[in-house]
């Protein structure tokens, strides 16, 4: 599957003082021109936003740990001002009762997984951020569109979602949701490159994307719209961020006044060199991670 498909990364602990974040061996922190920048200045940016996207590759153990250290601190140094919340690719809008449950410790985490599809390596990846909010009374919000509408859109189109029932519309972007950008289809048809489907043409395979970058981008904003002052902290395969086209282009039509950071997660054999022609402008921030460090899965 492609990079933005892939299942999620290892996360630990890190020390994010100012000379860990100078001296780290497994990464480099750069501003979108490839200036060195710390941690703790992508924190400070993310006070004065309303969401920051941090984009991934799923595999990456550096970057899960660098989230969960992010969000940790954005929670301590902004909680008493604002309502922190968590927002995740890895649950589908379905499960978002389900995960209510469990956050509210009305279920077992057993009886959670067993419904809620969690991906793969849940446990051992994206546990530690949901625990964290849980132990804090945060929300969590379940932000992807059900996979198996995915799926029907990138086999028949999207005008097949028109069949669906009213609860299943309502698990999706409104429809009919807007089309991707000319900018994000040159990107997106670049990556596709050479590969073929027997079962998927080219436009529909982006149609069920957009559907992702869509659906994404309005839980974000249905969750604005009803509490405001909130500050979300969004996980999502880099692909869907970075340039701030996909999720975030279609959050900016669905919520325009969101004040958004893009913070792009990258694995490197250099990583600390910013190739300017390859990094400059992925994200507001630019991680650099050791391609050396093991991926949390093959």
């Amino acid at each position: 599957m492609f990079r933005f498909l892939l299942a999620a990364a290892l996360i630990g602990s890190l020390n994010l003082s100012t000379s860990a974040q100078n001296s780290s061996p497994d990464y480099r922190v750069y501003n979108a021109a490839g200036g060195s920048v710390t941690v703790r200045e992508i924190i400070s940016a993310i006070e004065k936003s309303d969401v920051v996207f941090l984009g991934e590759n799923h595999d990456d153990a550096t970057a899960h740990r660098l989230q969960a250290e992010i969000f940790q601190q954005v929670y301590e140094s902004s909680a008493k001002n604002r309502k922190i919340v968590l927002s995740l690719e890895m649950f589908e809008r379905d499960v978002q009762t389900i995960l209510d449950e469990y956050l509210k410790d009305l279920i077992t985490e057993k009886k959670f997984l067993d419904d809620s599809r969690p991906w793969n390596n849940y446990k051992t990846d994206y546990r530690p951020l949901v625990e964290y909010a849980k132990q804090n009374k945060l929300p969590v919000i379940a932000a992807n569109a059900p996979r198996r509408y995915v799926n029907m859109v990138s086999r028949n189109g999207r005008g097949t979602l028109e069949r669906l029932s009213t609860q299943a519309k309502s698990w999706l972007a409104p429809l009919s949701y807007p089309a991707a950008s000319v900018e994000y289809s040159k990107k997106f048809n670049a990556l596709m490159g050479s590969v073929k489907s027997e079962t998927s043409a080219p436009s529909k395979i982006l149609e069920a994307q957009t559907l992702w970058d869509a659906t994404m981008a309005f839980s974000i904003a249905e969750h604005l719209k009803t509490n405001k002052n909130s500050l979300i902290v969004h996980l999502n395969g880099s692909f869907h961020t970075e340039n701030r086209l996909g999720t975030v282009e279609h959050l900016q039509k669905y919520q325009p006044n969101a004040k958004t950071l893009v913070v792009t997660m990258r694995t490197e054999e250099d990583y600390t060199k910013f190739d300017a022609a390859k990094h400059s402008g992925l994200g507001d921030y630019v991680i650099l991670t050791d391609a050396k460090v093991p991926r949390s899965f093959k």
